[in-house]
């Protein structure tokens, strides 16, 4: 029997329920409960953010039932015709409701011909239809389309906010997520709702350890318990173990073991962009808990105990200084160019131990 995804299960059905988009959800609430509704709205945002979820949720706070609601996917409706059938059935009264809702998705994939035949129409609907316009790429939507609509913008959530998103979810589903392991999945998910979601769901859904890999302290789940390395092992995210290894040899100033542990990464399969990410925010944390230690127990609480504990050896030396950090934030815009992708990392490890003296 096939599972509902986790998105569906726990997609918000209230403004109340939508996090993090508040700038969206207040004036739209507010719009609802004065009943000053307007004709056309355009809500942009990148992928996985909510703004089907909120179109809907507006569409039932204005009294649109389900048979006056009509989505429609524009990136394979797109054409001159498509839109000329939606003009002519704009017009017929509602079934039950006192508006009919259109929501157009990927709305920027309207063809040229498709915009122009669509523009009067919008310009001038009947008074019982809203157009709810939706987009990942606001700039492809022309001028005179977003002139005439109230443009709402969906904002990416931060870490924190993902996380703390997860956590919920992963406890209705009757899991405990450890704080390091939300905020590794938050990381993955890349500011996207919808992908936190999924990979929550594929954590889990996984119930043993995957077949040929090193079974590591911590990995079984105990007592609906979800860990990091639970979670590094099923998304197959570069190992914490792997990022200390590079972090101690920082520390210690041994440009050998440095590499050495750039290389353990590498060949292990890792992605080294994430790989990367997570040298940064482990460099960060060090320095903050050397030069900062007021801060001790709020990284404590976003890292977990574990890594906190591991972090704070690192900064009791002054091996790792701000030109640790600056050096691998160079390492971010040369990777994505990169042909080989761990070179930026060791060019960094280099830049910081050029001569033969180093250890």
């Amino acid at each position: 029997m096939a599972h509902q995804s986790l998105y569906r299960t726990h997609r918000p059905s209230t403004f109340a329920d939508v996090v993090g988009q508040e700038q969206v959800t207040k004036p739209l609430e507010e719009a609802a409960k004065s009943g000053n509704i307007g004709h056309a709205y355009l809500f942009s945002g990148s992928r996985g953010l909510g703004k089907t979820s909120v179109a809907r949720i507006f569409a039932a706070a204005i009294g649109c039932t389900d048979n006056d609601l009509y989505e429609i996917d524009a990136a394979s409706n797109n054409s001159v015709e498509d839109i000329r059938t939606l003009a002519d059935g704009v017009y017929t009264l509602p079934f039950a409701s006192p508006y009919k809702v259109y929501l157009l998705d990927e709305v920027h994939m309207l063809s040229k011909g498709a915009w122009n035949a669509f523009l009067k129409t919008l310009e001038e609907p009947p008074s019982h239809a809203v157009f709810i316009l939706a987009t990942t790429e606001l700039e492809k939507v022309p001028e005179t389309v977003q002139s005439r609509c109230q443009v709402f913008e969906f904002k990416k959530p931060t870490r924190a906010v993902l996380a703390k998103m997860i956590t919920v979810v992963a406890k209705k589903e009757g899991y405990t997520l450890a704080s390091d392991a939300a905020e590794l999945i938050a990381m993955l998910a890349e500011g996207s709702y919808r992908d936190a979601l999924s990979i929550l769901q594929k954590v889990l859904m996984s119930e043993e350890e995957l077949p040929g890999l090193e079974v590591m302290k911590g990995t079984r789940r105990e007592n609906n318990t979800i860990s990091r390395v639970w979670v590094e092992q099923w998304t197959g995210a570069p190992r914490r173990e792997q990022v200390h290894a590079l972090i101690n040899a920082l520390a210690i100033g041994e440009r050998g073991k440095a590499l050495e542990a750039i290389e353990d990464a590498a060949s292990s399969g890792a992605d080294m962009k994430l790989f990367l990410e997570l040298v940064i925010e482990a460099l960060r944390a060090t320095l903050l808990l050397r030069y900062a230690p007021e801060l001790r127990a709020s990284l404590e609480s976003e890292l977990g105990a574990d890594e906190s504990a591991a972090l704070e050896k690192f900064a009791s030396g002054n091996g790792i200084m701000h030109a640790t950090m600056l050096a691998f934030l160079a390492a971010v815009d040369r990777i994505r160019y990169a042909p080989i992708p761990a070179l930026p990392l060791e060019l960094a490890v280099l830049e910081l131990f050029p001569d033969e003296s180093a250890k």
